[in-house]
């Protein structure tokens, strides 16, 4: 059995996002962490529209090349980081939408989260995420990576210029995403 595969999902979509940065760095870091296949999956790229599918995700009757193709990533992975910014004090419609697409493809799977923005860093979006993913018996680890005023820590070129508290909450996140990854595996029946 190989590695399992992280998929670092990036939230936001609108241009001139820090989001892509941020993934950017999270995924060096995830990758020379070295417990992890890492995969970048960008909502931008993935594109999907408002959910149209006619039926329930609980089913998997998806009758939409876009869905089929969402559903193998998805299911692909085996532990995620949704890097997300915070919109009004909740996460973006995006991410909403791309979770909601989808239902046995995400279970018994561990989560963990980027969060960036202002004073809050993104916490209070993610903690109505922690709820979303919950439902979906997917198991989010209390550690965190929380970037407050972002702008600072990007550099002329747009690159995140991360600090030693923002490498050491990436490194203890991967850590128990890594043992969550290992231990809920068994949970999960064959797709």
């Amino acid at each position: 059995m190989g590695k399992p595969v992280l998929q670092i999902v990036v939230a936001s979509t609108r241009p001139g996002r820090t989001g892509l940065p941020v993934a950017r760095w999270f995924r060096e870091r995830a990758a020379a962490h070295d417990a992890f296949e890492v995969e970048l999956v960008d909502l931008a790229e993935v594109n999907l529209p408002f959910l149209d599918e006619p039926h329930h995700p609980r089913l998997r009757q998806y009758v939409n090349q876009h869905t089929k193709e969402w559903s193998a990533t998805i299911e692909r992975g085996d532990a995620f980081v949704f890097v997300t910014p915070e919109y009004n004090y909740g996460f973006n419609a995006v991410l909403k939408n791309a979770i909601d697409y989808l239902h046995h493809e995400w279970q018994y799977k561990p989560v963990g989260f980027v969060s960036y923005g202002g004073v809050s860093a993104g916490t209070r979006a993610v903690q109505m995420l922690k709820q979303v993913v919950t439902t979906l018996k997917m198991v989010p680890v209390s550690e965190a990576v929380s970037i407050p005023f972002v702008a600072q820590f990007l550099d002329e070129e747009g690159r995140l210029r991360p600090n030693d508290v923002m490498d050491g909450a990436a490194d203890a996140m991967l850590a128990e995403l890594a043992r969550l990854a290992a231990a809920l595996r068994h949970l999960r029946p064959a797709a």
